[in-house]
């Protein structure tokens, strides 16, 4: 039997402290509005947060994830104040090829205050929309990607290796500071100032922080300096969200597994989305569980070219194997992309709420 669909944001919190709610949340930071459009059986765009609203209520989710971060999660080059100044200011921008910061003089040239615009009108006009026990999760981020997508990556690396080589402390001693470590500051004291206002809004549950830092293979950096230069930034957003009663996500692609006690330590309270071609969710969760929670696992190829009947066995065996002592939440191993099926979206979804019902058997 399928249980009602009344969101309700404590299912969340019981979850992430290892309380086992009455079922299994699910747990996305971005379903396509293709998909979306498909379930509701009428379109879903960006300003339309009544449907938004209605899509995650209906669908079984407990929260309406919002933006409030200076790149949007799936959507990097369009939709957000720096990357549309960006492109007005450099045509040819591209985010992988084409740096804009690559001198002490550009840093200072750079129109901060443009960029930093970090829109938060959609967290005020939602709060009517949601039902009662309904809240948003912020995704927030990128520190460490939109810092090196300013600065082209191997500029971004040498400079933030010569910072770390010379003991550079993150939060800027003028005499040691690097042009990365700047950045970084920059970045980071921008969505800080956003934070603030953000956390004064009670219908606001959880910050998620959305930043790949890692490959298949491991971080993209070294841990040294992911440890002196970017992390004391998130240990930041973190100490400001539990201080305000508020739960600490973190979104990375990637093998984490070498930094995994770094992430615990700085206060992450779930990690998403454990990608299956990356990490072992299931040796995470007996070795971590008892200080994380862990979010995602089903594999975004088997949502394309699986069948439902898969992609249900696949949710069985996680609900079997790592829903057991909380710490869990149901979800794809990314993000659920356009060239996802619904049929296999659904039956992801339906078998999670169907079979994800405390106590697990």
């Amino acid at each position: 039997m399928m249980p009602s669909m009344d969101p309700d944001f404590s299912r969340m919190v019981r979850a992430v402290k290892r309380d086992n709610p009455d079922r299994v949340p699910l747990f996305e930071i971005l379903v396509d509005f293709a998909i979306q459009s498909q379930f509701l059986g009428r379109p879903v765009a960006a300003d339309d947060l009544l449907a938004q609203v209605t899509f995650w209520s209906q669908a079984g989710y407990d929260y309406v994830p919002l933006v409030m971060g200076m790149m949007r999660p799936g959507r990097v080059t369009a939709d957000s104040a720096i990357s549309r100044m960006l492109r007005e200011r450099q045509k040819d921008w591209n985010l992988e090829l084409t740096s804009v910061v690559r001198t002490p003089e550009e840093f200072d040239a750079f129109p901060w205050d443009l960029a930093g615009q970090v829109e938060l009108d959609d967290f005020r006009k939602v709060r009517p929309l949601l039902p009662a026990k309904m809240k948003t999760i912020a995704l927030s981020g990128k520190i460490f990607t939109l810092s090196w997508m300013l600065m082209g990556f191997e500029n971004f690396c040498e400079s933030l290796m010569d910072a770390t080589n010379k003991n550079g402390a993150p939060h800027g001693n003028a005499g040691l500071e690097s042009l990365a470590v700047r950045v970084i500051q920059k970045v980071a004291e921008i969505q800080l100032s956003a934070l603030e206002e953000l956390l004064m809004m009670e219908h606001v549950g959880a910050v998620c922080a959305v930043d790949d830092i890692a490959y298949n293979t491991g971080p993209m950096i070294s841990p040294e300096s992911l440890r002196r230069h970017i992390f004391p930034w998130y240990r930041e957003i973190a100490r400001r969200c539990h201080a305000a009663g508020r739960l600490f996500f973190m979104h990375s692609d990637g093998n984490l597994e070498m930094i995994l006690p770094d992430l615990i330590d700085l206060g992450v309270d779930a990690l998403h989305p454990i990608d299956p071609t990356a990490m072992d969710i299931v040796q995470l969760k007996r070795t971590w569980g008892d200080r994380m929670a862990f979010f995602g696992n089903v594999d975004t190829e088997l949502l394309r070219s699986g069948s439902p009947e898969q992609v249900s066995a696949r949710v069985r065996e996680l609900l079997r194997t790592v829903a057991p002592g909380g710490g869990f939440g149901l979800g794809s191993g990314n993000s659920v992309p356009e060239w996802a099926t619904l049929a296999n979206y659904q039956a992801m979804r339906r078998t999670a709420l169907e079979h994800g019902r405390y106590p697990i058997v």
